[in-house]
């Protein structure tokens, strides 16, 4: 089971989460690319810090909206969001390149992530710019999407994902945010959901967003239950 968190969300002075305490924790780093959050030298730092602890790097593409988060559904012509994917996939690329790593696969941020569920042709802008980087990337997304079911299509490996603190829907998709009770923040819960989704066999990787309070903690306490539960930890894309 691969253990994952979001990770290079500060800009500038403005610092999100502990990166260095979660990367002591993860086994891939899902790394912001400076479209909803991050900057060059956060990526520069993240990327370092990554490839020092085996951590694998993921490029955690967005929206170009720094201000919402990457928390805004924005549409797009869909070439044109390829391309915007393409140069974030690059950009982090080039800090893990010279951090002695590279990028291990994609996984796209917050409302794109959720669009990515049900609508194609923002799920075909993804796996495009994945295909254009490296025909053999990883694509990161949520079990029964379009994203995975075009990213298989495309000749990708399709890595379903589950997410430890966050709520879910009876038809499997994602609470919103905006809804009462959506992010988990209890360890009793947060640890009890990571447990039940590594135990359904349809996950091969679980998400700790670094942004919710306590993430380290949180963190620490899924990755010793997991292995307490003798779950074997590691990450799901070969690293560098």
């Amino acid at each position: 089971m691969d253990l994952n968190a979001d990770l290079g969300e500060g800009f500038g002075a403005w610092r999100m989460a502990d990166d260095d305490a979660l990367l002591e924790v993860v086994t891939s780093a899902n790394v912001a690319c400076g479209f909803h959050a991050g900057d060059p030298s956060t990526m520069r730092r993240v990327c370092e810090g990554a490839a020092a602890r085996g951590v694998v790097i993921g490029a955690q593409v967005g929206y170009r909206d720094l201000a919402g988060f990457g928390r805004r559904r924005i549409d797009y012509a869909t070439d044109e969001l390829r391309d915007d994917l393409l140069y974030q996939i690059g950009a982090l690329d080039a800090f893990a390149r010279a951090a002695g790593a590279r990028v291990g696969y994609v996984k796209p941020h917050g409302a794109l992530y959720n669009t990515a569920v049900r609508d194609a042709d923002q799920a075909a802008a993804i796996v495009a710019a994945a295909v254009a980087f490296d025909r053999s990337m990883p694509v990161l997304g949520l079990p029964g999407s379009v994203l995975l079911e075009l990213a298989g299509e495309a000749g990708l490996r399709p890595v379903a994902e589950g997410f430890a603190d966050r709520r879910y829907r009876p038809d499997g998709t994602l609470t919103p945010r905006g809804a009462p009770g959506a992010l988990l923040t209890a360890p009793d819960e947060v640890v009890g959901q990571a447990l039940r989704l590594a135990g359904t066999g349809r996950v091969a990787s679980l998400c700790l967003h670094g942004d919710t309070p306590g993430a380290v903690e949180l963190a620490r306490a899924v990755r010793a239950a997991l292995v307490e539960a003798g779950v074997s930890l590691a990450p799901f894309a070969p690293p560098a």
